[in-house]
């Protein structure tokens, strides 16, 4: 089985740590390295419900898209809900990583996934500009109107994956 810090190069060299906003808090929030992985769960945020799952589910890492601590943190009391969760993650062995912006510029990046989610195909990146009036607006085409239109009310539900690596997906 892959360690940690095997999977954590893998998933560094899809998303490297340095493509990172400077303000994001990317990388591993807590696990050892030495530790094997066996099964990964992939989340968008950090929280209990995705801690008790990852217990369920008998994971040994969490990858998640929104860090955990995006800001400094004088405490992880477990009374905090933040604080909870790391209590939670290291008691059962969990480890927790997280792509976020780093994700979000990579080629293919989040960006890509959701577009096919859709059925539809990014084109180019989306970058803010100036117009004459001063307010932003954005470069990315607009879908075609062949493409699926956006639900009317409220999102799908959400969509959680996990495989083990002796798994085929």
């Amino acid at each position: 089985m892959p360690r940690l810090s095997e999977v954590i190069a893998a998933l560094d060299a899809l998303w490297p740590p340095e493509r990172a906003e400077s303000w994001d808090a990317v990388g591993t929030v807590c696990g050892d390295p030495d530790a094997e992985v066996t099964r990964v769960l992939f989340a968008v945020d950090p929280v209990q419900d995705i801690a008790d799952e990852a217990i369920a589910l008998g994971a040994d890492l969490i990858v998640t898209h929104h860090p955990l601590y995006l800001r400094g943190t004088t405490t992880v009391a477990a009374g905090h809900f933040k604080g909870r969760v790391v209590h939670t993650l290291i008691k059962h062995d969990i480890a927790l990583h997280v792509a976020h912006t780093n994700a979000d510029t990579a080629d293919p990046g989040v960006s890509d996934a959701l577009a096919g989610a859709l059925g539809l195909r990014v084109t180019g990146p989306s970058s803010p500009r100036t117009t004459s009036a001063g307010s932003a607006s954005s470069t990315t085409p607009r879908p075609s109107p062949s493409s699926p239109p956006a639900p009317r009310s409220g999102c799908p539900p959400p969509r959680r994956a996990s495989a083990s690596p002796a798994t085929p997906a």
